[in-house]
């Protein structure tokens, strides 16, 4: 006999789903379609358009399941929309993969409406498990109305039938009979041809299947807020808070220590200890942020074991916590002002425009604890959630290799500094910054960029709007690197001339 299913797998499952409705197939069908036709040449406005249908599939199931949109669910819904908007705008790898990754969790919060940690966290990864579901129901609502509809299908397909061979028939004699009609034909339509079969295909199928697991999650999402976490033993007033208040200490005592170099200068604490600016910056910039990290697993370890016997108790820990919270703020802003001399130093990369970003989300989620704390938190786990999708929308349309341009752009202005080697990786996003450099230096700054940006341009729906504007600015003033090596010698570096600046001669790992 089949064992039972653990009880938390029954707490969970969804509900039987309503029929699937002809308005939530036909919006199936249209995102595979497009998934077809639009998504084999890049990325681009095409993931927006793709994303349209699949979202109207899921409003169209969830309609039908008696499902009505609320407030958050709206916030998700667009922000997962808006963060599709990214890799129409940007060409840069990172911006772009953050930029999907989050437009899927908040995606899955939109068809889920979680509330609490665990739908947080296991939304999305739970969509995966959806998708069987999902295929199941879509075939038998299929197979349902075909056999109740028989009559109606024939007209259909007549007139679809129809209408593709009027199109193509007048549209090849109007393209044959002027070039600028052909040639705005061939930019709108995608190009497809019989060897991309198989990948056509393929992409097909992947639309049909995303397009089915949103529809079926939103009409019958699992109760993933239902999903209960023990909470953990209740500790002794004594045994909870003497390690929490030593830990404070050490925090106060780490800020005093910071707050007395701010006060006394850096210069003086870099004479006593022999660092130069940059190596006192790099020394602990890592370290503070971990820091940071580990805070927020001490409080939620913390809060776990917290005493709960009643008032005091309740105003222990909120003290306890928050004065620990308040005093790992002052350590995010000790970690940012150590990036930003080690910025002054050694200059601006991409990894370090990442992580100084990533500190400052993990500041902006100290507050939100800090608060949950005063007025409870109820509305913490939707908070850091929909914190965390607008820090990657404001990451990727601000450009961290627009910005890295810039700033690099600026010091060699300041100081005759530049990294023509590491400047040569950036993506299209650098090339308005980087066009600002005089000669030699703008041509080989700009030699890697545009021989990624190659000769042919990609459709309109897989080209970002940087790669457009890049292309533009390189066709105004090409780049020539004839007759120079562009190694690090062939521009002025000031003093420094012949050296490579530390901007390059070490590693972003650093």
């Amino acid at each position: 006999m089949k064992p039972p299913p653990p009880a938390w797998i029954a707490e969970i499952k969804p509900v039987e789903p309503v029929a699937v409705r002809a308005a939530t197939l036909w919006s199936v069908l249209a995102t595979a379609l497009l998934s077809s036709l639009l998504l084999g040449e890049g990325l681009g406005v095409n993931l927006l358009i793709v994303a349209l249908p699949a979202a109207l599939a899921a409003y169209f199931a969830a309609r039908s399941a008696g499902r009505r949109p609320r407030p958050w669910t709206l916030v998700w819904a667009l922000g997962g929309l808006a963060l599709l908007v990214v890799p129409a705008l940007r060409d840069a790898g990172l911006p772009t993969f953050l930029a999907l990754v989050s437009a899927l969790a908040l995606g899955s919060l939109a068809l889920h409406g979680s509330r609490t940690w665990p739908g947080i966290l296991f939304g999305p990864p739970g969509l995966f498990w959806a998708i069987s579901r999902g295929v199941r129901w879509g075939w038998r609502g299929l197979r349902e109305r075909a056999e109740g509809s028989r009559g109606r299908w024939m007209p259909v397909i007549r007139t679809v039938v129809v209408a593709a061979v009027l199109l193509i028939v007048f549209g090849a004699l109007f393209a044959s009979a002027d070039a600028a009609f052909s040639d705005l034909i061939g930019e709108l339509s995608p190009d497809v041809s019989v060897s991309d079969g198989p990948w056509r295909f393929l992409l097909f199928v992947l639309g049909l299947l995303a397009a089915l697991t949103a529809a079926h999650t939103a009409a019958a999402p699992p109760r993933w807020d239902r999903a209960t976490v023990k909470e953990g033993r209740p500790r002794a007033r004594m045994e909870w808070a003497l390690p929490l208040i030593i830990l404070n200490l050490l925090f106060a005592a780490f800020i005093a220590v910071q707050l007395a170099v701010l006060f006394g200068g850096y210069d003086k604490i870099l004479r006593e200890t022999g660092l130069t600016y940059s190596e006192y910056a790099r020394q602990g910039f890592w370290q503070l942020l971990w820091v940071t990290l580990l805070v927020i697993l001490v409080v939620a370890l913390a809060r776990r074991w917290a005493p709960r016997d009643g008032a005091r108790d309740r105003t222990l820990v909120r003290v306890v916590l928050g004065v620990l919270c308040a005093l790992t703020l002052v350590v995010v802003v000790s970690t940012l002002r150590r990036m930003d001399l080690y910025v002054d130093a050694y200059g601006l990369t991409r990894l370090r425009v990442s992580v100084a970003a990533m500190e400052i989300w993990l500041g902006v989620v100290i507050v939100l604890i800090l608060v949950a704390g005063a007025v409870g938190g109820r509305w913490l786990p939707r908070a850091v959630a929909a914190s965390a999708g607008a820090a990657v929308l404001a990451f990727g349309l601000l450009s961290p290799d627009a910005l890295v341009a810039e700033r690099n752009q600026q010091r060699y202005e300041a100081s005759g500094k530049l990294d023509l080697v590491y400047l040569q990786e950036l993506s299209a996003d650098a090339v308005p910054a980087l066009d600002r450099l005089p000669e030699p230096a703008r041509s080989c700054a700009l030699a890697g960029i545009s021989r990624h940006l190659g000769g042919a341009a990609d459709p309109w729906y897989a080209t970002s709007w940087s790669e457009s504007r890049a292309r533009d600015i390189l066709a105004k003033r090409k780049v020539d690197t004839s007759g120079q090596s562009c190694d690090l010698t062939a521009v002025p570096f000031g003093d420094d001339a012949g050296e490579r600046d530390a901007n390059s001669g070490e590693s972003d790992s650093r």
